[in-house]
């Protein structure tokens, strides 16, 4: 009887301080759970890596819109980090201390903010550059994106120290037992957060993926009659390589809204504790699987990628001048 008590603690010389684990899955489902959670999260950190090491490092994609895939880049990363420390929690224990659950919470909550607020950027950048290509290029410069994207981060931070600060304070306040990496914040506070770290952020990414889609038709049918005179052949060559990134672009939203969706809604509308253990995985899963979709959409969509990766994958960016390459 003393042994099915031991194997059914966290930590098992702590008797009643500690929480008991919950029933778990047959033994091969286990490993089987266990192995998909590692690979996926070892996939989108890889994947991301490759994107993070392919925009900083080769000075051809130094663009303002490259700077911004390269901060939802970051975003995705550390995503794919949490994610292996998650994995303990498939087991029902946090072994790393309360004050590592909330760091890890603090991070995660940062986290999605920051690549909320990427997305709203990416949004901004394609609706100047469609809806008004004269004044892109001076209005949307490397120094301002800089700018915007530090500030992304940083408001990220502290609005969720503001968001977390009593749990901040007091770390492992919510926690009825050692073991349990569960942090509860109050209604008004959750309320705030669902609506800046989401309702307000998906509503200008919608009104201005809009509003691009409007202008992307009625340049088509231009293009299509004929309007466009020969001189302004120039123009509408460059039109076209930013009507691609818009739509390179507006895949990555979409499955951004898909994948997050579901998580924000079920947390909007305050249902989750009516999920089944299967539909909350699943939710969850699936938002931390947008992190490992995008930097596939770029394979597919930027040449310039594939080439960055052959070259990494070659070892040519080792090389003293490799940064001068010619990627694009």
């Amino acid at each position: 009887m003393e042994t099915l008590e031991e194997t059914e603690l966290c930590f098992p010389q702590l008797l009643n301080r500690s929480c008991r684990k919950p029933m778990r899955p047959h033994f091969e489902t286990m490993i089987y759970i266990l192995l998909l959670s590692f690979f996926s999260s070892l996939l989108t950190v890889a994947l991301n890596l490759l994107v993070i090491i392919s925009i900083s490092h080769f000075k051809q994609l130094h663009s303002p819109t490259n700077l911004l895939l390269l901060s939802l880049a970051v975003s995705d990363f550390i995503v794919g980090l949490l994610m292996f420390f998650s994995i303990m929690l498939i087991d029902g224990c946090w072994f790393l201390g309360d004050l590592m659950c909330t760091l890890y919470v603090y991070l995660g909550y940062v986290n999605s903010s920051a690549s909320t607020g990427s997305m709203v950027l990416i949004s901004v950048d394609r609706y100047v550059a469609i809806c008004h290509p004269l004044h892109y290029s001076s209005g949307i410069t490397q120094k301002r994106v800089q700018v915007c994207v530090c500030l992304c981060w940083i408001c990220s931070l502290i609005f969720q120290c503001l968001i977390l600060k009593d749990i901040m304070k007091q770390p492992g306040r919510d926690h009825s037992c050692i073991g349990e990496c569960i942090l509860f914040i109050n209604h008004i506070a959750e309320l705030v957060d669902l609506t800046f770290s989401f309702i307000v952020p998906i509503t200008v990414i919608i009104v201005l993926y809009m509003r691009i889609f409007v202008v992307a038709v009625s340049q088509a049918r231009a293009m299509r009659s004929h309007i466009a005179a020969v001189t302004q052949t120039g123009k509408v060559t460059a039109k076209k390589s930013e009507m691609k990134a818009a739509r390179t672009l507006g895949v990555v939203v979409v499955l951004f809204l898909i994948c997050l969706c579901p998580y924000y809604c079920v947390a909007l509308t305050g249902q989750d504790n009516f999920l089944s253990a299967a539909s909350a995985a699943f939710v969850l899963w699936l938002y931390s699987f947008n992190s490992c979709l995008n930097p596939v959409v770029y394979a597919f969509c930027y040449p310039w990628l594939r080439k960055s990766v052959k070259l990494m994958v070659t070892f040519k960016i080792l090389q003293a001048d490799s940064s001068e390459a010619n990627i694009l």
